[in-house]
């Protein structure tokens, strides 16, 4: 392949797994949360100010969330913990429902995201670039869809149209925060 999948940060200077696997001298963990923590020699030492992000033992929190198979010195990363949506007091990770949403045919993008519910929790919103303004999909239309490759409670339950989707200076998508 002419491309390998990284995973690396600002603070770890760069790329620390490749491939899902780790260069040698970085160690990976998981807290409680199922944060991933990485302690390496490339890790930085502090912020510009001063302040040193790293926790006892020199681990670094990373925010995100993933899994770490020691025997196998292999890991996943599920996502951000702060995008997770908890609804009904299931987890659903946006970027596979938004994979999912864009490859619809009435959808041109997609950006998934939870809002506050009283009785779940949050409900999965989908806010979606219709590929035909004129002949936008519906929720009933995107839920079918997304409940045929991915678990019942990841179709969203609220759906918002837009001509465009707000991104970040490198072209990420920006989730509202979270509420």
């Amino acid at each position: 392949p002419n491309a390998v999948p990284t995973y690396g940060m600002t603070e770890t200077g760069g790329g620390v797994v490749y491939a899902g696997t780790p260069l040698e001298g970085v160690e990976l963990r998981t807290d409680d949360r199922g944060q991933l923590l990485v302690r390496a020699p490339m890790l930085l030492r502090a912020y510009r100010d001063g302040t040193d992000p790293r926790i006892q033992g020199g681990w670094y929190p990373t925010g995100d969330a993933g899994t770490w198979d020691p025997a196998a010195r292999r890991v996943t990363v599920a996502g951000r913990i702060g995008d997770v949506i908890v609804t009904g007091g299931e987890k659903v990770w946006p970027a596979p429902v938004e994979a999912r949403l864009a490859a619809h045919p009435l959808v041109r993008e997609a950006l998934v995201f939870g809002r506050p519910d009283p009785t779940w929790g949050h409900r999965v919103v989908a806010r979606v670039v219709p590929a035909d303004p004129a002949a936008p999909p519906t929720l009933d239309d995107l839920r079918g869809w997304v409940k045929e490759a991915l678990p019942p409670w990841a179709a969203p339950h609220e759906l918002e149209l837009a001509d465009h989707l707000p991104r970040t200076a490198l072209g990420k998508l920006r989730r509202p925060p979270a509420g």
